[in-house]
């Protein structure tokens, strides 16, 4: 199995979901006491954080191709960004690199074209909601895109940035989920993608009308089969 380079720390509590997954999984695919050869890079979100807030996705962008060379450099084979909303950046770190770049939105895609879909509601932070780059790369796969409304939008950001990526986890912003995701349906949308890693500490299998397709879950099973046996 070649080493995964892995980009994380953005944040902290969904990187410890994507480290779980990929020793689970390496665990499942060839027994025993295996693990997944894995080499981290966790930043520091508070400056990615006010990047974010202040458009500066080009510094983000260089920050994080940086590190994903370093990972290279240590020996990384394969390497993901473990994160939906840097996946904006995600050509700026792609064309850095001379190893694979595992591609969530990509392999998220090929799931739900798989399972015969063609129309989702994302729920997601503010920024990847909005700011277009994940409907483009899903409209490339023939996959239409539906956010939800100003003030859904707005109640999704929050729970992710002032609850889950603390490790606060609360059934009443599950029942507000729940209900965005409810007028989703209405609309139109045939599934439901969790488009941050964090929104799967709250929503689980069941939670929820609309089937869902877990992005950590789906990109972690792509990154195991880019890393190989």
């Amino acid at each position: 199995m070649r080493t995964i380079g892995l980009l994380g720390g953005m944040s902290w509590e969904s990187t410890a979901l994507y480290y779980r997954l990929l020793n689970e999984g390496a665990a499942k695919r060839f027994g025993g006491l295996h693990s997944a050869p894995l080499i981290l890079h966790s930043v520091d979100f508070a400056p990615i954080e006010r990047m974010q807030v202040e458009g500066r996705w080009d510094d983000a962008g260089r920050l994080l191709s940086e590190a994903a060379r370093g990972l290279t450099a240590a020996g990384a084979e394969v390497v993901a960004l473990a994160t939906n909303t840097m996946h904006k950046v995600a050509g700026m770190i792609e064309s850095s690199l001379s190893v694979p770049f595992v591609h969530l939105v990509d392999a998220t895609a090929h799931v739900v074209r798989g399972a015969g879909l063609t129309r989702v509601g994302l729920l997601a932070t503010g920024f990847t909601m909005e700011d277009g780059f994940y409907e483009e790369r899903m409209a490339t796969h023939g996959i239409e895109v539906l956010v939800p409304d100003a003030g859904d939008r707005a109640e999704v950001h929050r729970v992710i940035y002032e609850e889950l990526c603390l490790g606060v986890v609360s059934d009443a912003s599950r029942d507000r989920y729940r209900d965005v995701a409810d007028r989703l349906q209405t609309s139109g949308a045939q599934a439901l993608v969790l488009g941050c890693t964090e929104i799967e500490l709250l929503l689980g299998p069941g939670d929820t009308a609309l089937p869902q397709f877990p992005t950590t879950a789906i990109h972690v099973t792509a990154i195991l089969d880019a890393a190989g046996p």
